[in-house]
């Protein structure tokens, strides 16, 4: 029989109360203590503390502190990630971040998501569903990316923006829902 973590890392309906989720969760909290009071540390030691607890970091990644998520091993950077002050990521299944893309402050990447048949809810039952972020992507201040979204790369998500659907390469995405505001011209200088 499959346990908690296991289903939950599937994207299978889970609860999150399993001891093996309540320890990660515990570690993670630690973890999130120790690195959230650290923002004047060094470039490397800082690295080093997301390496302990991330899945992969890329060279260069950049998690600006307070930085928030439920386990960590679900993230992903690849090089050069930067996410500003203030992030919240809840990764109870994948999240991954492609190569030099930039993420302003407050921003939300939301992997838990939740029955919508009210009785299954009731049970305390949840799911997952992976976020991919493509490479050089810029995320604006304060934009929500809801469970199962893909961003193609060297996409644009205005500030505020709640993205409820995939956002193709080369494509500005701004409001609430996001709705595509301009295809980018892969031969524009700016």
């Amino acid at each position: 029989m499959p346990t908690e973590k296991q289903k939950m890392l599937r994207g299978d309906l889970y609860t999150a109360d399993g001891p093996e989720l309540a320890a990660d969760a515990a570690a993670a909290s630690i973890w999130l203590a120790r690195y959230n009071t650290a923002p004047a540390a060094p470039a490397s030691e800082r690295h080093a503390m997301l390496a302990e607890a991330l899945g992969h970091v890329g060279n260069g990644a950049t998690v600006r502190s307070p930085f928030y998520c439920d386990y960590g091993y679900n993230i992903h950077l690849e090089d050069g990630v930067f996410l500003n002050f203030g992030c919240i990521v809840l990764d109870v299944v994948s999240v991954r971040i492609g190569a030099g893309t930039q993420i302003g402050p407050g921003v939300q990447i939301l992997t838990a998501d939740h029955p919508r048949d009210p009785a299954i809810r009731a049970k305390m039952l949840e799911f997952g569903r992976p976020v991919v972020i493509g490479r050089n992507v810029w995320i604006g201040a304060g934009a929500l990316i809801l469970p199962g979204v893909t961003i193609g790369d060297d996409a644009i998500v205005g500030a505020g923006s709640v993205v409820t659907r995939d956002v193709a390469a080369g494509t500005t995405v701004v409001g609430i829902p996001a709705r595509v505001a301009a295809k980018r011209d892969p031969d524009a200088r700016a």
